[in-house]
């Protein structure tokens, strides 16, 4: 009788998770009541008894999942770079729970999990036009976690190489056997500095993380509010550090309240990685979500935009998010590193015989525990392969473009519009370049200063569409991040329009 009660309570949450799918005009976000009713009919204490699967059941369908927001759901949620989830990749994390695999062992006689996660990363590096020979690939919990492992593997790298200077190449101290500080007072190291344009958040708390401290990341932007480089700050930056300092630069492929980029075709990128090799400085791309930009190459209309994700295969590490752009479920990132003997050795897990395959130095498929932080993770690797070759090049293309066309509708109607100011002003001074800049991200302000105030709340108490709200230049502003693979240009236009007239009558 159990087991016909938990398939029951399976099959429950299943025609719910069909039919909340099937909703035409879902609501965003919910009431602020039902989250408070709810939230006080949470346990306080866990059950002495137990209160059974069936109750547990019709607890989490009334009264937790109609307080949960609606962001991956509708393509009318663009407060954060969120995505959705593509109907494969969705299937796909069915089987990712039903099968329930921790692909962090390469086991190839006992399941095909790192197989697939493997080809997974395969999949996603021709998509992105990274020449799969040349780099090594692991999955990680997002871009956060991914910059970690850049910064990570820059710091082996560029301490490793002032001790080899010092000692000859023969030596065997390394920051991951010795610890930061001992490799750091062996290489005559005292300060590692990051160089990056308006870098996102993350990179400071990875950069905290790795004990390098957040005060280590320097912007060294062309001009406030431009996250284009300033090439000749970064060379004299460089120079003045070959002595008692080691470097890491950061492209911010992708700003975060802009969209814009930090480079835009081959010769700023050209002349970094020129930078990078004559100071011996490492480089890493944060591409969060500017680095899907690359499935654009070669379209007419998107040219520029496409531009800002070229040569981003001349740096050493790149960080990236899945559950954004490829739209699979959270949590979802991925890195590539050039080196996968640095990133062994930064992360390698020694000493767990019971894991150890036997084949560890030889296989092809590495164990994603010597190359990653976790240990143990969900195979997150399914729904990759699974929304990639269900939709293959030319899908995610479309979804992209849409995406932009979108953006670009709604920045063109709002730089007509005499209510509103298109940002950043100087980059946006004649509608021509709303086509040629704009990516996924429409950042603006009301003209009307007492509205501006309240825009973001009044936008989204509607529940019609979501924004986030941001500082830009000194004073509060609107961002619209289009990222749901759902987009429909026209229609969701009509939304944005209706809104914000409304709010204005």
């Amino acid at each position: 009788m159990e087991h016909d009660s938990d398939r029951a309570c399976f099959e429950r949450v299943h025609r719910h998770s069909v039919h909340t799918l099937q909703k035409q005009d879902i609501l965003i976000l919910p009431e602020l009541s039902t989250i408070e009713d709810s939230r006080a009919r949470l346990h306080q204490a866990i059950p002495q008894h137990g209160i059974g699967i069936e109750a547990t059941t019709d607890h989490l369908l009334q009264d937790i999942a109609p307080t949960l927001n609606a962001s991956s759901l509708t393509a009318r949620y663009y407060g954060f770079v969120i995505g959705g989830i593509t109907p494969a990749a969705r299937v796909a994390d069915a089987l990712v729970s039903t099968y329930d695999q921790n692909p962090m062992v390469h086991l190839p006689d006992q399941s095909i999990a790192t197989n697939v996660e493997d080809k997974a990363l395969r999949l996603l590096m021709d998509l992105l036009h990274f020449e799969k020979n040349e780099w090594s690939g692991v999955f990680s919990t997002g871009a956060t976690a991914s910059n970690v492992l850049g910064l990570a593997c820059g710091r082996e790298h560029i301490v490793n190489q002032r001790i080899k200077d010092r000692l000859g190449p023969d030596s065997h101290e390394s920051v991951g056997s010795s610890g930061l500080l001992k490799a750091c007072r062996v290489a005559g190291v005292e300060d590692i500095h990051i160089y990056a344009t308006m870098a996102h958040s993350s990179l400071y708390k990875a950069s905290s993380i790795l004990g390098l401290g957040r005060s280590c990341v320097k912007d060294i932007s062309k001009s406030k509010g431009n996250p284009a480089f300033d090439l000749r700050v970064l060379e004299e930056q460089l120079a003045s550090d070959h002595d008692k300092s080691v470097s890491i630069v950061v492209v911010s492929c992708g700003e975060v309240n802009t969209g814009l980029f930090a480079t835009y075709g081959d010769n700023d990128l050209r002349i970094i990685r020129k930078l990078c090799k004559k100071y011996s400085a490492w480089l890493h791309v944060d591409g969060a979500f500017g680095i899907f930009a690359r499935v654009l190459e070669g379209l007419p209309g998107f040219e520029r935009v496409a531009q800002g994700a070229q040569c981003l295969e001349l740096a050493d590490s790149v960080a990236g998010d899945g559950h954004k752009l490829l739209n699979v479920p959270y949590d979802c990132g991925f890195f590539f590193c050039r080196y996968p003997d640095l990133s062994q050795l930064v992360f390698q897990n020694p000493g767990a015989a019971y894991l150890n395959n036997n084949n560890a130095t030889t296989a092809a498929v590495k164990s994603p525990l010597d190359i990653g932080i976790e240990n143990s993770r969900r195979f997150r690797g399914l729904p990759v392969y699974a929304t990639l070759i269900a939709y293959g090049h030319e899908g995610y293309q479309d979804m992209l473009k849409r995406q932009i066309i979108f953006a670009r509708n709604v920045a063109a109607y709002i730089f007509d519009h005499p209510a509103f100011d298109l940002l950043p002003k100087d980059v946006f001074t004649s509608k021509s370049g709303i086509n040629q800049d704009v990516f996924i991200i429409v950042l603006f302000r009301a003209t009307n200063r007492a509205l501006n105030e309240v825009l973001v709340q009044k936008i989204n108490a509607s529940n019609k569409m979501y924004v986030s709200g941001t500082v830009w230049e000194g004073g509060p502003a609107t961002r619209i991040a289009v990222s749901n693979w759902q987009v429909d240009p026209n229609r969701d236009l009509e939304v944005v329009k209706s809104v914000l007239e409304g709010l204005l009558r």
